[in-house]
């Protein structure tokens, strides 16, 4: 097995968050095993910039699922979803 890489767009739940201080607060929450890889910024609407972190996981069963969930339980984040996802 390889790994995969995904682009997740992580929303912060206002225009006036932190977006360095989430970008390690995400760091913080990975689960064991995923890695970032680096991460690009995205102005959505009204000053509201959404954070696209690539993450490299280990190709199993479950894929970005624990990232997700991991990314979900950081305070200032309203929502994930995964954008694409490719293997390495």
């Amino acid at each position: 097995m390889g790994d995969v890489a995904a682009v997740i767009k992580v929303m912060p739940g206002s225009p006036d968050d932190d977006l360095d201080a989430l970008q390690e607060d995400l760091e913080g929450a990975l689960p064991e095993g995923a890695k970032i890889r680096g991460f690009e910024r995205d102005e959505v609407a009204f000053g509201l910039t959404a954070l696209l972190p690539t993450v490299v996981v280990p190709d199993g069963e479950g894929g970005t699922e624990a990232v997700e969930e991991a990314f979900e339980t950081v305070e200032t984040v309203e929502s994930v979803s995964v954008e694409q996802v490719g293997r390495l």
